[in-house]
């Protein structure tokens, strides 16, 4: 598979279960809600690795400020992840956490749409390399 078909293919997928984790969440459905967490993971690691991929491309420098604009957002987005986790763990043993858990869950929401508009907006103004 190609970069970009992966990328387009995997991104897809890791939004689409994230939608799953965010209505699972909301209708306190862990035997779906926890499964689905672990999947959007997975799925968003395959989805860095084809957006990595399509480094090798694009001359992504030549998207000009967007660039930087998105390895930060990029940088602090896939780290970001275990705030959700780390929280969700933690209102499994102690449930008046659920209020921090959500925060930080819509934080990875917010964070992980950010990371995907530059990142488009990105590869679209960057130049194709020849070859």
């Amino acid at each position: 598979m190609d970069a970009v078909t992966g990328f387009l293919l995997f991104l897809g997928l890791t939004l689409a279960a994230l939608g799953v984790v965010v209505v699972s969440g909301f209708r306190a459905r862990r035997n779906v809600h926890i499964p689905a967490v672990v999947c959007a993971v997975v799925l968003l690691l395959v989805t860095i690795y084809y957006a990595e991929q399509l480094g090798t491309q694009y001359d992504l420098e030549t998207a000009g400020a967007i660039y930087p604009v998105h390895l930060f957002f990029a940088k602090v987005t896939t780290p970001a992840y275990l705030l959700p986790i780390v929280t969700g763990i933690r209102t499994l043993k102690k449930p008046a956490g659920l209020r921090w858990h959500k925060r930080m869950a819509f934080l990875i929401l917010l964070l992980t749409v950010v990371t995907a508009a530059t990142g488009t907006a990105m590869v679209f103004m960057a130049d194709p390399i020849a070859g």
